[in-house]
């Protein structure tokens, strides 16, 4: 694929256009790219590796770009396998490369290939690798989103290569915006870190960025602007959106018709925006990465087992892996016999930080009522105060 970034650095990563689920967990429309570059300069570099399904391309684009010349490094940015498959094969084919990558990912290497380590330097914060006219600097970037993680800055062409940070699902060529699949991307993948990416943006700040070339998807360069203040918003858990996310969780279907109903009313009522997911049904990354947008999230779910219905307990474990915070919730519950299902969940939110539970809660008993829409109506006019 002929993706310019300059004249003497060069994408050389593959799309996957067949792949359905990413880390076997996270549905993929779009496939995914394994992205990775090469700075062609008086030493060669080459940047990152590439996932085993995507290997053979890899190297296919990669002697292309090197038309007869041989590569002096292989720089590792981030170890995971979907990045450090290849690094084995490269090492063979290239016997007399050195391999650059972090302390911490030095002393995890062998998990990941067979390198004779005396080819490896460890680099250290803002130690540089003079490649000619580019000159690289590596930052160190642990837990974004793995502790081996670093980037790295070429000061001639102002490029940050950035490792898995400001990437996202689906493919380089994918006909979409940058946010929706990154924000996906961001709250299921890097989002526990909230705190280790703002160190990362801290050291962006002091950058000339120009172009950002991550482990996946798009190399970005017009936007850079945007996609930093939404990281800050992201990684500051700030919600991006003044607005309510309804997840529901319905066994019968009762529940989701008292869903449809209170998504109605917030919207009659003039609530800026609202958004809902059947966690039965629905992309549960998509539902995390919602309830992470909006500034107050309602759940509403049925009793089961003496507890909360499976979906939304599953989304609330979720919610609570990825460092949920800094948010006002509402809860529902419906219930036949014994209501469990807002005890439940309360209890799972009071372990998260930050979250104002609304006082305000409804129980519905099987079927929806013309009096427990009148409580949604109550409740709709707290959750509004509330955005």
């Amino acid at each position: 694929m002929d993706i310019r970034i300059s004249d003497t650095v060069k994408y050389v990563g593959v799309n996957d256009y067949e792949i359905d689920l990413f880390e076997s967990q996270y549905m993929l429309e779009n496939g995914m790219a394994y992205n990775s570059y090469i700075i062609l300069d008086e030493k060669i570099a080459v940047c990152d590796g590439v996932d085993k399904i995507a290997y053979e391309r890899w190297m296919e684009n990669l002697d292309k770009e090197l038309n007869g010349r041989t590569p002096d490094y292989l720089i590792v940015h981030h170890l995971e396998p979907d990045h450090s498959y290849s690094i084995d094969m490269f090492a063979n084919k290239y016997p007399e490369a050195k391999i650059i990558m972090s302390a911490n990912a030095l002393r995890m290497l062998a998990q990941f290939a067979d390198v004779d380590t005396s080819r490896v330097i460890a680099v250290k914060e803002k130690e540089t690798l003079p490649l000619g006219e580019h000159t690289l600097t590596f930052m160190m970037a642990p837990m974004v989103h793995w502790p081996e993680v670093m980037v790295s800055y070429d000061s001639k062409d102002g490029i940050l290569f950035s490792a898995d940070a400001f990437g996202k699902f689906g493919t380089v060529d994918a006909d979409e915006g940058w946010s929706c699949e990154a924000r996906r991307y961001y709250f299921n993948i890097v989002g526990k870190y909230g705190k280790q990416v703002q160190a990362l943006l801290k050291k962006a700040a002091e950058l000339d960025i120009k172009v950002i070339c991550p482990l996946h998807g798009p190399v970005l360069t017009d936007t850079i602007p945007e996609v930093l203040k939404l990281y800050n918003t992201w990684s500051s858990y700030e919600p991006e959106d003044r607005g309510v996310f309804i997840a529901c969780a319905s066994i019968h279907g009762n529940t989701l018709k008292a869903a449809e109903k209170m998504k109605e009313i917030l919207e009659k009522k003039g609530c800026p925006r609202v958004a809902m997911a059947d966690l039965c049904r629905e992309d549960m990354a998509e539902s995390v990465e919602d309830g992470f947008r909006h500034s107050v999230l309602l759940c509403m779910a049925s009793s089961y087992d003496a507890g909360v219905f499976a979906p939304m307990s599953d989304y609330l474990h979720h919610l609570k892996h990825k460092a949920f915070q800094n948010r006002t919730v509402a809860l529902v519950e419906n219930t036949s016999w014994a209501p469990s299902a807002i005890r439940t969940m309360k209890a799972e939110f009071e372990e998260m930080q930050n979250i104002n539970i609304l006082d305000k809660t409804v129980s519905i008993k099987t079927r929806l009522t013309d009096e427990n829409v009148k409580e949604l109506e109550e409740l709709a006019d707290l959750i509004i105060e509330n955005v």
